[in-house]
């Protein structure tokens, strides 16, 4: 399995990104963290995400799990194309909500897990593998989950890591009190978590080349 999870896009060191990614190459990226944004501001989130991409030599394509809902079949074929995937940030679950309309929760964990699919994903996109979500709603609002999706929101993560991501700790210019307020509610009810500035990823790496996990 192999994970780049950061708290705002390839934090200080790209190179960590390219080595979880074994290189550059097509990859997927998955936006629906904003879908309960404007259009025009979902797609300029978009662009924003492709262009840095694109600069350290991948080819990106975004994969929209609207597409495949309820149908994880076709998005099951539609990710094998791909090496990676790129999991923006956004509303945590507004993201966790599409994966499961979508069986997408279900195919990036077979992909995955299976190291069929390299996971990199920042904010949003590094929660959403977490055992659980509780705390995330002082940042993020699970309200926009039934306006944006209408169905009732999930609280628990994909469960990939067995530890809660705090992005966005320290300076960020995207940390707020909600930040704080989600280390005190971890704290408070003993959840192992690991906070994250926005310099910094974590990187799970057990494939041949690098196995471990590491904060960089």
């Amino acid at each position: 399995m192999r994970l780049f999870l950061s708290s705002y896009r390839f934090g200080s060191d790209p190179a960590r990104l390219l080595q979880v990614t074994r290189g550059p190459g097509r990859i997927a990226v998955i936006a629906n963290a904003v879908d309960s944004w404007p259009p025009r501001a979902r797609e300029s989130a978009v662009t924003s995400d492709l262009g840095p991409l694109r600069k350290l030599g991948f080819i990106p394509e975004e994969v929209d799990l609207r597409d495949h809902i309820d149908d994880p079949e076709s998005l099951r074929a539609k990710l094998s194309e791909y090496a990676s995937v790129w999991v923006r940030g956004g509303n945590t679950f507004v993201l966790r909500a599409q994966l499961a309309r979508s069986g997408g929760d279900a195919v990036l964990t077979e992909l995955v897990r299976g190291d069929r699919l390299a996971y990199a994903g920042y904010s949003a996109g590094a929660c959403v593998v977490t055992p659980t979500l509780r705390g995330l709603e002082f940042s993020d609002d699970p309200a926009e989950v039934a306006e944006t999706c209408g169905v009732p929101v999930l609280w628990d993560g994909l469960g990939w890591v067995d530890h809660a991501i705090v992005p966005h700790v320290g300076t960020s210019d995207l940390g707020d009190d909600g930040v704080a307020r989600s280390l005190r509610y971890l704290e408070r009810n003993a959840v192992p978590f690991v906070a994250l500035t926005d310099d910094e990823a974590l990187v799970i790496d057990t494939g041949e080349h690098d196995p471990g996990t590491a904060v960089t």
